[in-house]
C-alpha cells in the first residue's frame, strides 16, 4: 500500500531478458533500504525487487504490466517517480494507492496556472466511472485531486511542490500516464452496480 506522495526519483537504466526485467537507478538512501522481495511503486506501478546491484534495482515485468502501463515505453535516462510502501507509522497525506494501474490516460493539454500548472488528461470510459469531482486519482503514482471532470477527460492542478518533487513537471501533450482510481470509490461502484459473485 502507498500514499501517492513521492519520496524519491530514479532513472530508467535498461531492460533485460527481452523486457522481462527492468533495471532502474535509485538514490543511495533508497537502495540501501530495499531488499529482495520488497515492493516499490515505480511511476505508480507496484513492483517487487528481485535483485540489487549497488544503486540499481532489478524488477520482473509481467506481460500484464507491459501491456497495461507506460513501463514498456521507457527511454534510457527517463526520470521515474518512486515511493516505498507505507508503514503503520506513515502519515497518510495523499490517499490509499495500491500500485495496481487501472489504465492509461493521454495528456491533452498542459497550461500555466499560477502558481503551478493545470493538466488535462483524456480517459477511457472504464476509468471515467470511478472518478468524481474533487475526488482522488493517482497519475504516475502521484496523489492528485480531480479539479474538473468531463465525459472523456479530467483535469488536475499541479502545485509548485508537486512540480519540484515529481516527474509531472515534464508532462507534454501526447504523453501517456499511468492512472489509478481511488480504491474506495471502486469498491463502492462495484457494490452499487450489483457486481456480486
Amino acid at each position: 500500500m502507498f500514499t501517492g506522495l513521492i519520496s524519491h526519483r530514479g532513472r530508467f537504466h535498461e531492460f533485460r531478458r527481452s523486457r522481462a526485467e527492468l533495471v532502474i537507478e535509485v538514490p543511495p538512501a533508497l537502495s540501501t533500504r530495499l531488499e529482495k522481495g520488497q515492493s516499490l511503486a515505480v511511476d505508480g506501478v507496484c513492483l517487487t525487487v528481485v535483485a540489487r546491484e549497488n544503486d540499481r534495482l532489478i524488477f520482473n515485468l509481467s506481460k500484464e504490466t507491459l501491456e497495461k502501463t507506460t513501463l514498456a515505453r521507457l527511454r534510457p535516462g527517463q526520470e521515474l517517480n518512486l515511493e516505498p510502501p507505507a508503514t503503520p507509522e506513515t502519515l497518510l497525506g495523499g490517499h490509499l494507492v495500491t500500485g495496481h494501474v487501472d489504465g492509461l490516460g493521454q495528456v491533452l493539454e498542459v497550461r500555466p496556472r499560477r502558481p503551478g500548472k493545470r493538466v488535462k488528461i483524456k480517459i477511457e470510459k472504464e476509468i471515467r466511472k470511478f472518478l468524481v469531482p474533487k475526488g482522488s486519482v493517482a497519475v504516475n503514482g502521484v496523489s492528485l485531486t480531480v479539479a474538473e471532470l468531463g465525459t472523456s477527460y479530467f483535469e488536475v492542478e499541479l502545485i509548485p511542490a508537486t512540480l519540484q518533487e515529481t516527474n509531472l513537471d515534464r508532462l507534454r501533450p501526447g504523453d501517456r500516464v499511468n492512472l489509478e482510481c481511488d480504491i474506495i470509490g471502486k469498491y463502492v461502484y462495484n457494490f452499487i452496480s450489483g457486481n456480486r459473485y
